[in-house]
């Protein structure tokens, strides 16, 4: 029965880039884990919290991208020696400071942000809404939690873009 109404002989690009995606979160994860264990200096609360909010938030995605797999009638890669060779997010070590460790965020965001356009590229070729409407979901966030993350790791007296209309 195909309860899609998607050609699923066209569906395996999609789903090797949500594979792909689903891979680039898992360690992007752990990469949270490392950093919200190891973090230290004077903004340990801020960033043990934000790093604990980011890897809950990535913990469901990969639960949601999974299950995005297997609706679409695939098995999802499930593990880590698939992760590591599929992921273009690399480990991290235990010893970058506060503000390394947000730049490696942001580092992993721009690649997760890379990864979901190729899925949505994939999923709009062959009329996937159900594809490109999540992954348009997991964008806006991204890229929203990136500008924040980005704000954290300026400086006082950096500015941003004026576009006032005259």
């Amino acid at each position: 029965m195909n309860y899609l109404n998607i050609n699923e002989e066209k569906l395996l690009p999609v789903v090797i880039e949500l594979n792909t995606l689903l891979a680039d979160y898992h360690m992007y994860y752990q990469k949270l884990r490392n950093f919200h264990w190891n973090i230290l200096g004077n903004n340990f609360f801020d960033l043990h919290e934000k790093f604990e909010e980011l890897y809950t938030d990535a913990r469901v995605k990969v639960d949601e991208i999974a299950e995005r797999i297997l609706t679409l009638r695939y098995h999802p890669m499930s593990n880590y020696s698939e992760y590591l060779k599929a992921s273009s997010i690399e480990e991290s070590t235990i010893s970058l400071a506060d503000k390394e460790m947000v730049e490696e965020i942001l580092k992993a965001h721009r690649l997760l942000l890379k990864q979901m356009s190729k899925v949505v590229d994939k999923a709009n070729s062959i009329g996937d809404e159900g594809t490109i409407d999540m992954i348009g979901g997991y964008i806006g966030n991204l890229e929203k939690t990136s500008w924040m993350l980005d704000a954290w790791n300026k400086s006082k007296t950096d500015k941003l873009k004026d576009a006032t209309v005259s």
